[in-house]
């Protein structure tokens, strides 16, 4: 027998996984198929077969209202997948990675189907801790709406400094794309901008939009990669309560020093470590000297307040 749309409304095990049309496309899950999807859109790994649809517009009138949620905000490759399943790891509360919904949000905003979408993914599977979800890079574009929902969210915004992204997203022509397309989407870059453009303003773009989400959420916070990656025990027991997760100092050097931290958060199956990120990246840094310089030229060209803003996201660290 279908469920209802209360029903629906109910239970994390009814996942919102997209819109198609005037649907809510309902995706069954639990627990453990939350833990094995590394992200919750087209590789999400379901409890069982047999989605569901629903009108989009009841569910809307038939779900609790949103209870705050825990946020990673990123700038993309800086390790916000490995964040999320560490922080997953250590602590009970429930994670979600790249909501659907939310990005096909972003890309088409609508103000009543974000609250749905809101207070869908704020549901838990009880306890204290607040469920604590990875957006991705499009739904920066949102985060003047989702502060608004909710001022009393906890935070993280997980960044690059402007060299360091650079050497994370120009290293192969497959991220080089994908700068440009989010650069023209969301940065406003006109047709014809070089790489070292693009890349400067995509950052810009999302360090200003870290900027007012600091003004915005009082319970926000910085955290810079590099720090993350050199250090993920420290920088994890001083994370966590801020995001509302309480985890043991046992359990936190359990985690930093096991299979995590030694093979690749996107595909867990491959080894890949910080030692190797490292090696990558001092090769890098040769190899893109000359346009590494081009990119903060177009950075300085295009913000006056360089220096301010990035003073401003380092005094926020957590």
């Amino acid at each position: 027998m279908p469920l209802t749309p209360a029903e629906i409304a109910a239970s994390p095990d009814h996942f919102l996984h997209s819109f198609e049309g005037a649907d809510a496309v309902i995706v069954p899950m639990d627990r453990a198929a939350y833990a094995r999807s590394i992200f919750l859109d087209a590789r999400i790994s379901p409890a069982r077969d047999g989605a569901a649809r629903v009108g989009a517009a009841r569910l809307a009138e038939v779900v609790p209202p949103p209870r705050t949620t825990a946020w990673i905000f990123h700038v993309a490759h800086c390790g916000s997948t490995l964040l999320a399943r560490a922080l997953e790891a250590i602590s009970p509360g429930l994670v979600l990675r790249e909501p659907m919904a939310l990005r096909q949000l972003a890309f088409a905003p609508d103000a009543a189907r974000l609250g749905l979408v809101l207070a869908m993914l704020s549901r838990r599977y009880g306890g204290d801790e607040p469920t604590l979800i990875k957006a991705n890079v499009p739904v920066n574009a949102l985060l003047p709406a989702i502060a608004a929902a909710d001022p009393a969210a906890p935070a993280v915004l997980l960044y690059l400094g402007l060299d360091d992204y650079a050497l994370a997203v120009l290293r192969s022509p497959q991220h080089r794309g994908w700068v440009r397309d989010i650069a023209a989407r969301f940065a406003g870059v006109a047709p014809g901008a070089n790489d070292a453009e693009c890349l400067a303003a995509l950052w810009l773009w999302q360090m200003r939009a870290f900027a007012a989400t600091l003004a915005a959420l009082p319970q926000a916070c910085t955290l810079d990669a590099e720090r993350f990656y050199a250090d993920p025990a420290t920088t994890l027991a001083a994370l966590a309560p801020r995001l509302g997760r309480q985890a043991e100092p046992a359990r936190i050097a359990e985690v930093a020093g096991g299979a995590l931290f030694s093979t690749y958060s996107k595909r867990p199956g491959l080894a890949f470590s910080n030692a190797a990120r490292l090696e990558r990246r001092a090769a890098l840094q040769r190899e893109l000297a000359g346009e590494l310089a081009q990119v903060r030229m177009a950075a300085q060209r295009a913000a006056p307040d360089l220096a301010d803003l990035e003073a401003r996201m380092g005094a926020a660290e957590v």
